[in-house]
């Protein structure tokens, strides 16, 4: 896998030109163009086949964290697999059943890559205390990552600093999928547990998430090379 490769540019912008206008300057300089919450729900499905279209040869990750009961999401994972998606995600705080579901359908309708939502990165140790939830963001996050690899699924959606204990309970080949990412002297933003590119990889992420310090940048092609030069 290549340093490009590895870089999964979050396309989060609220209209159908803005995206495709990025997801085009974009073209062939990385592997992945995710689509989220905000782009989806205003313009609709047909925005996957056309980012994927538009990024000559990326992939595109639907970022939609689906939670709800095993046949919802199974539903839900069907209808992203035709809308051109190659990775779709799903919360792990859904359980095994909804995982399970997920899983199966995924496989049923040849999805690429399925994987699981462990914790957020905008939730720290303060935010958890708040929540009826027991541990630190560390033991949650790897307790999840164990429940998704026994349901089956590719791999986590995790914070960098969550990596080294699941690397050490799913093995190397688990799927990591790590946003967070801030270039050094880079705002961290609404994001709270974040980590440098090259961190990140050297603590064991296969894909990097990266929104706004790529997109919000003047020069976003020249901020993709800075990162890419980062973690060669």
């Amino acid at each position: 896998m290549t340093a490009a490769d590895r870089i999964c540019v979050a396309l989060d912008f609220p209209t159908r030109d803005e995206v495709l206008a990025m997801a085009r300057r974009l073209a062939g300089r990385v592997g992945w163009l995710k689509v989220g919450l905000e782009a989806f729900t205003a313009e609709g499905p047909s925005l996957v086949r056309d980012v994927a279209g538009a990024g000559a040869g990326a992939r595109v990750f639907l970022d939609l964290k689906f939670h709800d009961i095993p046949a919802t999401v199974a539903g839900a994972v069907a209808s992203a697999a035709r809308s051109g998606a190659a990775m779709v995600n799903v919360h792990a705080s859904g359980g095994r059943h909804m995982l399970e579901a997920a899983r199966q359908t995924a496989t049923r309708v040849g999805l690429e890559k399925i994987i699981a939502v462990t914790l957020l990165t905008s939730l720290d140790a303060r935010c958890l205390a708040e929540l009826p939830i027991e541990g630190g963001p560390h033991e949650i996050a790897t307790q999840l990552a164990v429940l998704t690899q026994s349901c089956g699924l590719d791999g986590v959606v995790c914070s960098a600093t969550d990596l080294p204990g699941i690397r050490k309970a799913c093995g190397p080949a688990f799927l990591t999928v790590v946003p967070g990412i801030r270039p050094a002297g880079a705002d961290a933003q609404d994001q709270k547990r974040v980590a440098t590119p090259a961190a990140a990889v050297a603590a064991g992420a296969d894909i990097l998430v990266i929104g706004r310090p790529i997109t919000a940048a003047p020069d976003p092609v020249e901020a993709l090379e800075k990162i890419v030069a980062e973690i060669t």
